[in-house]
């Protein structure tokens, strides 16, 4: 399942993340800040695809590398040991991509992961060689010096593989979290599926996939932001953990309706869960994420108000596919109305819009928050974005920020009264220039914050560890 190996793959040296997620930068350029009292200082460099990352203290902290499935211990600036080493497969969007501390750590050692399991044995680009459940989340207890395998959490099938396309391996989501409820929270992309948590609910024209569905039975629970206890259990106040035939299918679901995602945090505030979704051409957004939500994948993405849109750039635009030839974007609701009647409605379940979203995909990944007033009070409690893929800003930062009540996103630019930035093009940025705060900083899917309250941002293509710093 996983092992410790001495030799890597060498064609895995320096590959950047590819699909929608980022590209490799022809030429690195220090990141700079609007905020002349800001400024962006490295940590560590020398990364090979760095993802994630999660602390233990200050100026020591766990970073995971999507390609090479290796954990690095980082101590006072310098990597001082590959803790665990696992062999991934690393095709598109999959590898080691997630990682999480128990709350207690380190009194409680698991240490969480998510990650694609290679066939073979080695680390592999092959989309084709994942293990049958390949997408898996396991706990590895930490010993001082390494991680060790202590059980499995999820394990989900891996292998897209439909009849007429290509095999795929995009969409994987991958974000881990502990809650302030002590719960696990994981974000599984659709994996190019189509069922019901796609709100399908006759599961498309076509079966949902040759390997089961379109229920989301544990091998197949796809597009949804899980919840878990600490080992692998099922909570009790879960919104649809109700029992029965139809719903213990939906037990171990938090939310639905997800197509893809690289960013999820809680506000350090209120507690509240926030998500970045990214769209297929149209409509990423950034939502908030309560109990039995539905984002409305893949009858909806932005405002419903706006589906006519949506529609129209995904029939019209880049190719018109949405990826997955079993549902067509010909498909698409031509009316709200329309969209709210295919919505896969459960008992306890609600669709909202989300507080921002882009005509075209920008795209962003990853999300985290202030906590502190280490860059200033004007930015304690603020939200910061990473892009997911070069543009002409060589990775913007953006920063948006929350609402008195912390439930929505307030912005300074009448522009964005809409809450829609109506950019011209994909990657294009236009009208979301206000919440730019920052460029150069390459494909960030990792913000987070220390425990002594400084914020650090992990750059997948420059192999750099950032610290946000006020001068």
């Amino acid at each position: 399942m996983s092992r410790h190996r001495s030799r890597r793959r060498a064609l895995l040296r320096g590959q950047a993340l590819i699909g929608s997620i980022g590209l490799l930068a022809a030429a690195q350029a220090q990141p700079s800040l609007i905020d002349p009292n800001l400024e962006a200082v490295t940590v560590v460099g020398g990364l090979v695809t760095p993802i994630g990352m999660a602390f233990m203290g200050p100026g020591d902290f766990f970073v995971i590398e999507k390609n090479t499935g290796q954990v690095k211990r980082v101590q006072n600036g310098a990597v001082t040991g590959i803790v665990l080493d696992l062999a991934v497969n690393a095709a598109s969007e999959r590898g080691l991509l997630g990682i999480a501390l128990h709350p207690d750590f380190p009194l409680n050692p698991g240490v969480y992961l998510y990650w694609a399991e290679s066939s073979t044995g080695s680390d592999t680009l092959n989309a084709a060689e994942i293990a049958l459940m390949g997408q898996r989340i396991d706990r590895f207890a930490w010993n001082g010096s390494t991680l060790v395998f202590d059980r499995n959490i999820v394990l989900i099938r891996g292998l897209q593989a439909d009849a007429g396309q290509p095999v795929r391996g995009n969409h994987d989501g991958g974000v881990v979290r502990f809650g302030p409820d002590r719960k696990l929270y994981a974000i599984i992309g659709d994996l190019g599926r189509r069922g019901f948590t796609q709100n399908l609910i006759l599961g498309g024209p076509r079966p949902d996939d040759q390997f089961g569905g379109p229920w989301p039975d544990p091998a197949h629970r796809s597009g949804v932001v899980l919840r878990l206890n600490d080992d692998g259990s099922i909570p009790a106040d879960n919104p649809f953990n109700r029992g029965g035939p139809m719903n213990n299918s939906w037990d171990a679901i938090w939310a639905y309706g997800v197509r893809n995602s690289f960013g999820m945090a809680f506000d350090p505030v209120s507690g509240l869960m926030w998500t970045q979704e990214n769209g297929d051409d149209a409509f990423d957004e950034i939502n908030l994420v309560t109990a039995g939500f539905n984002g409305g994948w893949i009858q909806v993405m932005g405002p419903l108000k706006r589906i006519h849109e949506f529609r129209s750039i995904e029939l019209n635009e880049f190719g018109g596919s949405l990826q997955q030839i079993r549902w067509p974007p010909s498909n698409i609701p031509t009316t709200p109305q329309m969209a709210m009647q295919r919505l896969m409605k459960l008992p306890g379940s609600h669709y909202e819009d989300p507080k921002l979203s882009w005509k075209y995909a920008v795209p962003p990944a990853g999300i985290g928050f202030v906590d502190t007033q280490s860059l200033g009070p004007e930015y304690a409690g603020n939200m910061l974005v990473g892009a997911a893929r070069l543009n002409l800003l060589n990775g913007w930062l953006m920063r948006l920020k929350l609402s008195p009540n912390r439930m929505d996103l307030v912005f300074d630019d009448p522009a964005l009264a809409d809450r829609v930035a109506d950019n011209a093009d994909k990657h294009d940025p236009t009208e979301s220039e206000s919440l730019i705060i920052g460029s150069n900083f390459g494909v960030v899917p990792s913000i987070e914050t220390s425990p002594d309250g400084r914020v650090h941002l992990v750059s997948v293509d420059q192999g750099i560890v950032y610290e946000l710093r006020r001068r």
